[in-house]
């Protein structure tokens, strides 16, 4: 059977019928592309034994491939309108729980009941970043996210040393992630006006960074970040203090240099590991 809501026609009726207009600020771009929606399910390695989270499943075009493939699904949807039609399509779906709630108040364990489980979903652009900290930072995180986010978000995640940034170290720290397939802007309806890619983030068995360490890590990512394209050994004191930690220029050279990290280089730069040794020097 062919999934109706990747026919244009079935996704202008439906939201006929609801009244629903699509805006930019909810992030509703409704994807319409098979090969697309077989990719995620795909990367997602979803099977009969895979708890799956999605979040925003709009008109359900991505739960329609879940429920027919995957144990058990848990949808958060925050249109009220979307979540009803979702239990009224999907009624006959054991395996499917619908949850109408912002995402970002979700409590993901208590959702869970702690088993293990795997969030696959097309993010609203607004919420990428906010949904995917979310999950990968909770008590109980997935073992694997597969998401649909803008290209550009997909790229800076997935990014080395040379072209770092801070949304970057936030999930390389917990996460290995891969941009697996790009999606262009009339896969959707509407169409976007950016691409979209396909990502995966992995769980790592151990995060990079000790948990105890970590707020104190980021919090120097952040200060060295302040000023990006500067040479942290000029501007990597205004950071800190700008972060609350007094630091003046010359002690922040001598630092870096002890961290065998050269004060010319520039944040974008530094590995993880670097920035720990950083962190570890400041505070030790």
């Amino acid at each position: 059977m062919t999934n109706p809501m990747l026919q244009i026609a079935n996704v202008r009726h439906a939201l006929r019928q609801l009244g629903v207009q699509p805006t930019r600020a909810m992030g509703q771009n409704f994807l319409i592309d098979g090969t697309a929606l077989a990719t995620i399910v795909a990367a997602g390695e979803v099977d009969a034994e895979t708890f799956v989270v999605e979040v925003g499943p709009g008109l359900g075009v991505l739960t329609w491939e879940l429920v027919r493939c995957a144990g058990q699904v848990i949808a958060i949807e925050l249109d009220s309108r979307l979540a009803a039609r979702l239990r009224d399509e999907f009624a006959m779906h054991a395996n499917l729980t619908i949850y109408q709630q912002d995402v970002l108040t979700v409590d993901v364990a208590q959702m869970t009941q702690g088993r293990a489980y795997r969030v696959v979903a097309n993010l609203p652009y607004a919420i990428t970043s906010p949904v995917l900290r979310l999950f990968l930072e909770a008590a109980h995180p997935p073992d694997l996210m597969t998401v649909l986010v803008q290209r550009e978000v997909a790229q800076r995640i997935c990014a080395v040393p040379g072209d770092m940034s801070v949304l970057a170290h936030a999930m390389q720290i917990r996460a290995v992630p891969e941009l697996v397939a790009v999606v262009a802007p009339e896969s959707f309806m509407p169409a976007p006006e950016v691409y979209s890619a396909v990502l995966r983030l992995r769980r790592r068995p151990a995060p990079l960074v000790d948990p105890q360490e970590e707020p104190g890590v980021m919090k120097v990512i952040k200060a060295g970040f302040l000023h990006a394209r500067k040479q942290l050994g000029n501007s990597l004191a205004s950071g800190l203090a700008a972060h609350g930690l007094q630091c003046d220029r010359a002690m922040v050279q001598e630092l870096l240099r002890t961290c065998d990290i050269d004060p010319m280089r520039r944040a974008e730069t530094l590995s993880i590991d670097e920035w720990v040794r950083v962190s570890r020097a400041l505070t030790g």
